[in-house]
């Protein structure tokens, strides 16, 4: 075996302990989630048992990470993290916030003035505003955003968003591409402004 492939099996035991800790689980939890027992658990993460792929396929499912960022991510290292912004022909950016495929996907998007044009597909989105106005237009109704104030809607319908003039938007965006929905679990405090969820109105006639 070459050096580099030691080193790449080597560092599979201590990136699954780190995982596992940031995620703030035990060795039994990831067992009971897994079905791998908890000393197989304990000698992978030490390096006693070699990783394979029936074992490195539930681990990375559980910790919400693809195959290729268990085996070949550095266990330590810079903390920094590092975005690769996305840019399009129309001037908008893209930033993926979250790398994981099959789940809820995050972005950080800032969007340039151009025509709307209504789409539809599977999923479902939610909306923040962080900067700018957005417009946007779900089937014959509309509305307008301003900072601090989201949106969430089943992208089945015919949708379109972006900045209400001409001056670029910058949103969060949440996306579920098996309709998942973004779910509260509190609420605000009253001597803070909440958020606004937009209504949407139909356009005049």
């Amino acid at each position: 075996m070459d050096t580099e492939l030691e080193q790449i099996i080597d560092g599979v035991g201590p990136r699954l302990r780190t995982l596992r800790r940031d995620r703030g689980l035990t060795l039994e939890a990831v067992a009971a989630v897994t079905g791998i027992s908890v000393s197989t658990l304990s000698r992978l993460e030490s390096g006693i048992r070699r990783p394979t792929l029936d074992l490195l396929i539930p681990l990375a499912r559980v910790h919400r990470v693809s195959l290729d960022q268990l085996v070949a991510a550095p266990a330590t290292g810079d903390p920094r993290v590092h975005l690769t912004p996305m840019r399009r022909g129309d001037g908008s950016v893209l930033v993926p916030l979250t790398q994981y495929p099959g789940r809820v996907q995050v972005f950080k998007q800032v969007l340039a003035p151009r025509e709307p044009k209504l789409v539809t597909h599977e999923g479902y989105e939610w909306l923040y505003v962080l900067a700018g106005e957005l417009r946007l237009i779900l089937g014959e109704r509309q509305c307008t955003l301003h900072p601090g104030e989201m949106v969430e809607f089943d992208t089945s319908q015919p949708h379109w968003f972006g900045p209400a003039n001409t001056t670029a938007v910058e949103v969060l965006h949440l996306f579920g591409p098996r309709g998942d929905r973004a779910v509260a679990r509190t609420t605000p405090l009253t001597t803070h402004h909440a958020p606004e969820t937009a209504t949407l109105e139909r356009p005049a006639t």
